[in-house]
Parts: C-alpha cells; structure tokens; sequence
C-alpha cells in the first residue's frame, strides 16, 4: 500500500519564511486567531488524519467503489466513518464564517488542508470538497431565508453540497442547457431536466444534500444569458430546518469511470424538484462563479497533492530497489546491485516531481494569501489588487497544476518500471486519479481561453501588468544578489518576453480572432512556468539568507537550491518550445480542411 506523510516542514518553509504567514494574519481583520501555534496545531492535526484515517481508505475505495441500490449510493466501505470524524473534528467549518457555525479562521489553511486530503484520498475527498463553494454561492448570493436554512448546515459539515451544471448534450457550452424551472408560487419552482458528471450527488454520508442547479426560466433568454441559479435540496427542510419529505431529485445512474472509483459520480435526475431561486433571474453562471472559482483551485491542488504522493512513493522506492551498477562504478558495495536512485534518468524523474511539487505548493500558498486579502483585507486597493490577480491565477493554478500532476504522476509510475502498473503498489491509481483532473472544472483547453482571451487580452493586459510589475520589482531588487544572478537573470528576461508574446497574439488577434484560440494552451503553459521561475527565485532568496544567516536545517535550504537549479536548468526552458508555438500562430492549425482530416483511411 502507498504511504504518505503531510510535508509539514516544507509547508512551514512555504508559510512562515517565505511567504510570511504570521505577518500575513496578523494583518488580516479574521486573522487573529490564526497565531503559529494554532496553524502549527492545525497542520499537524490536519496531516495525522490524512495519514491515519484517509490513507488507508484509498486503495480500497478505488477497489470497491460505489454501489447504486433503488437510488441510494453506499460509499465504499470505511468512507461513512470517515466523514463523521472530519465533521466531529470541526474540518469542514475551518474558515467558514463564525456566525454560521464556522471558525472563522482565514481561507488559505483550509487550502494547506486541501492538500493533504488530495495526497492522501483523493475520492474522498471530493464529497466535502465543494459544500465549501456552495455555502460560498449562498452567503454572497442567497436570500436571507437560504441562508438561514442552509448555510450552517453546510459549514459545519451535516451537509454536503453539489454543482449541477452540465448536461449530456452540452459538455461546457452551458447555453444549450435544457432543464428547466416553473414557477410554482410561495417562491418555489418545479425544476425538471437531467445533470451529468455529478460529483458526490448521491451519497450515504451526509442526511442532506444540497445542489445548486443551473436552470432556464420559461421567458430565458437564449444562450447563457438565460441561465438561472436554483436551490434544490435531497430533502426538503421541515419547519425545524431538519430533512423532511424527499424531493424529486434522484440519482439515475453512476457513471463508470477511469479513476477516482471511491467518489460517486452521478447522472442527476430532477423530476419536477421543489427547488429555490438563488440570485436574481438570468444570472445564474455568474452566481454559480462564485463556486466555480473556488472549485478551479480546488482541482489544482488535487493535481498538486498527486504530485507529492506520486513523489514521495517513488522516491523511496528508489531509494529500496536494486538494479544495475551505477556508470561511474559501484556505490553499494555491500549489496548485489545498486539502489536505482544511483541513475541520472531515475533523479531526473524524480527531481521533476519534486521540483513541480514543492513549486506548485508555493504557487497554491501564494494563491492562498491571495484569496484572505480578498475576502477580509480592510483596504479597498489591496483587495481590488488581489482580486485582479487571483483572476489571473486561478486558470493556472488549475490548468497548469492539473497538468503537472498528470506528469508527475506517470513519472513516478515510470519509475517503479514494471511494478508501477501493477495494482498493489497504488502508482497506476495516481495516474488515472490525476487524469480527471485535466477534464473537470474546465478542461485545459478551456482555462487557457480564460486566462488568454478574457483575463489578459480583454483587459489590454493590465491584469498580467499588475503582476509582470511584481515580478519586475523583486527582480530589480535582486539584481545585485551574487548568490540569486543565476535565477534573475533569466527570470527578468521571460518575464519582458511574456509581454512581448501577448502584444504579438494580440495584434494577430486583431485581424483573426481563432489567433487566440490557436496561442492559448502554449501560453497558459508558458505563464505557468515562469509564474514558478519566481515562485522559486523567491524560494531561492529566502535559502540563501537562511544559510548566511547559519540558520539550523542548513540541508533542507542547500536541497531547495539543487532543486531550484534543476528546475532552471532542466524545467524552465519548456518555456522555449512554448514561445516558438505561440510564435508560429495558428495557420497551420487551421489550414486543414475539416472533411480531409480522414484521408488517411477514408474508404
């Protein structure tokens, strides 16, 4: 079975010295009850239940799955016991408001949690995993009576709560969506239609389950315009807020899945549901973004905790198994063979988990900060800022992170060689649990249109300004550094190069608008690399002050140095390949004509 310990000193480093998360929460109006010794507390706690309670429950929840019986989904076995010590650990109401229920404690620890949770069982994880962003949905955008009947249910847990978004003829277009909402008088609507891919719509955890369904009012626009936000819970709550009569929502199938086994993705079924308008009529997707933004984060640090238990599994693998001598001559002299982690092709592969895991735990930690300024900053500029670079951010930190766990995750199956596709060893698990990952929430392709068409062109690139001037001022200040020359130097130079790329897609752009389909993806990708050669340029300024300083743990700062080299020298010119392809434009993408894709074989 795979093992897994929370990467608590990495987590301190990320948090306290680099980051500054103390000077962080004390700044932060909710953030007083957030001393180092009750973050300390938390992660340790937090990493003592993934390990102890999660773990051993995610072997066989992908083994055995879920069952579909008359409509009612069982979990696997251990899964429902789970939940109930997560829900009596006070875990779901970490950072949700005290007057619902909640701690009140600042959203990044939850997401310092997050991971841990990922790394450690995946599929369970996805069952509490969105009742967060659809609490988040109801406070901003629910009536007083939601609120009141829903919201402390889904903080503290006795709750859980669901997405209804798609549909079998639509995937992400959600224009063509067709359920549908009468109304029925007393505020209620009768919400008929069908749902796919529903993650945790069906469960025996929770008593009640909440879902937040996008549906079209009778005089709906056409196209997403038309879309509205509606309530609809399992159970309809009685006169106390308990679960009452059972609503005309159910499950009509599950759907059999390449991983994740352990979640119960469902085919939702709302036959006439008694359902509640959230938010006013027609603007429904911009409600639902409230949730959709905090999910996208979410499902980039499920890739991010894929790539530490796919690294930390391999690694000591390595580390155990004999093969072959090492080329420059014999290492163990005492054994047979040498342990493969001697070989330059086994420390490439593992390097590359290690250095996109420790990066992408930086970029989710810096994230992290971001989402609490947002939400609780007293200033008004410092939470416009914050908020102007999360948009930019949140489609890298879910594509790019999703897409490193993909490769991190096939590496460490890699280097287990033939052992890793056998199901014991859980390798073959990680990778197809990280393939999902690139799919939901927006797929890739979909992020990169996001981040490219939306958040940088359609604001003229004042959103990447906002933070290529960041990155320009830390290089500035360091640019006298002896020690950091070899990651400003080049860390300046894409960051002028970044620009310059998005002034060329633009103005090709201008003449043709499938410019911007054709760059997206390369770009996204380019984004996210350089966004970690600072994440990691910063890292590296902290290091080398920890070993001037002759700080304690002198190995952990000269190792963050290695990796950061490696990541430099053997990562970061992906960026090269990318900027090229996004150079090149989209005519040859394009000059194909769509009936002679099938030369090749046509009869």
């Amino acid at each position: 079975m795979p093992d897994y310990q929370a990467p608590l000193r990495d987590l301190r480093f990320v948090m306290n010295e680099m980051l500054d998360y103390p000077g962080h929460y004390a700044r932060l109006p909710n953030g007083e009850e957030a001393t180092p010794d009750i973050v300390e507390a938390i992660l340790e706690e937090g990493g003592r239940f993934a390990r102890e309670v999660l773990l051993p429950l995610n072997q066989r929840g992908d083994q055995e799955g879920c069952l579909l019986e008359g409509g009612d989904v069982k979990t696997p076995q251990g899964f429902k016991e789970a939940y109930a010590q997560y829900v009596e650990g006070g875990w779901p109401g970490l950072s949700g408001p005290v007057e619902h229920g909640g701690q009140g404690l600042p959203a990044s620890l939850g997401l310092a949690l997050s991971e841990m949770i990922c790394a450690s069982n995946l599929a369970w994880g996805m069952y509490p995993g969105l009742s967060h962003g659809a609490a988040d949905a109801l406070r901003h955008h629910g009536s007083e009576p939601q609120k009141a009947t829903y919201l402390s249910k889904l903080v503290e847990g006795v709750w859980t709560g669901t997405m209804c978004l798609t549909e079998p003829h639509c995937g992400t277009d959600l224009g063509l969506i067709k359920t549908r909402a009468v109304p029925e008088g007393d505020d209620a609507y009768r919400i008929t239609g069908t749902k796919i891919f529903i993650s945790a719509g069906e469960h025996d955890l929770a008593e009640n389950i909440v879902h937040l369904v996008l549906a079209k009012l009778p005089d709906a626009p056409e196209g997403s315009r038309g879309i509205s936000l509606f309530v609809v819970p399992k159970f309809l709550p009685d006169a106390d807020g308990n679960p009452g009569e059972r609503n005309g929502v159910t499950c009509g199938s599950l759907e059999h899945k390449m991983g994740i086994h352990g979640n119960a993705t469902c085919v939702m079924n709302f036959d006439g549901a008694t359902g509640y308008l959230v938010g006013p009529p027609h603007k429904g997707l911009a409600c639902m973004f409230t949730m959709m933004n905090e999910a996208r984060i979410g499902v980039g640090i499920q890739g991010l905790g894929l790539m530490e238990a796919s690294y930390q599994n391999s690694l000591a693998y390595a580390r155990d198994r004999l093969q072959m001598r090492a080329l420059s001559g014999t290492r163990a002299v005492d054994k047979p063979a040498d342990p493969i982690i001697v070989h330059p092709d086994v420390r490439r592969m593992l390097l590359t988990q290690k250095a996109l895991a420790e990066g992408g735990r930086m970029l989710v930690m810096y994230t992290g900060q971001l989402v609490d300024i947002a939400g609780h900053a007293a200033d008004a500029e410092e939470r416009d800022r914050a908020e102007t670079l999360l948009g930019l951010l949140t489609p890298i930190v879910k594509a790019f992170l999703t897409e490193l766990g993909f490769e991190a995750t096939n590496e460490g199956l890699q280097v287990f060689g033939g052992h890793g596709f056998i199901q014991e060893w859980g390798m073959e698990q990680f990778v197809r649990d990280a393939r999902i990952t690139r799919l939901y929430e927006g797929t890739t392709g979909i992020q990169a249109l996001d981040l490219l068409g939306r958040k940088v062109l359609m604001s003229q690139g004042e959103t990447l300004k906002v933070f290529t001037k960041e990155i320009h001022k830390f290089c500035q200040a360091n640019a006298d550094n002896e020690g950091l020359k070899p990651f400003i130097e080049p860390l300046a130079r894409l960051n002028a190069e970044w620009g310059e790329l998005t002034l060329a897609v633009g103005m090709k752009a201008m003449n043709d608008r499938e410019e911007v389909g054709a760059a997206s993806v390369d770009y996204l990708l380019y984004s996210g690399y350089v966004t970690l050669a600072y994440l990691w340029a910063r890292a590296m300024a902290r290091a080398e002050q920890a070993l001037a300083e002759g700080a304690g743990d002198a190995a952990f700062y000269r190792a963050k140095r290695t990796t950061a080299e490696f990541y430099y020298q053997r990562l970061l010119p992906r960026t090269r390949a990318h900027a090229e392809m996004i150079r090149a434009g989209g005519e040859s993408l394009m000059a194909l004509d769509a009936e002679d894709f099938d030369l090749g074989f046509r009869l």
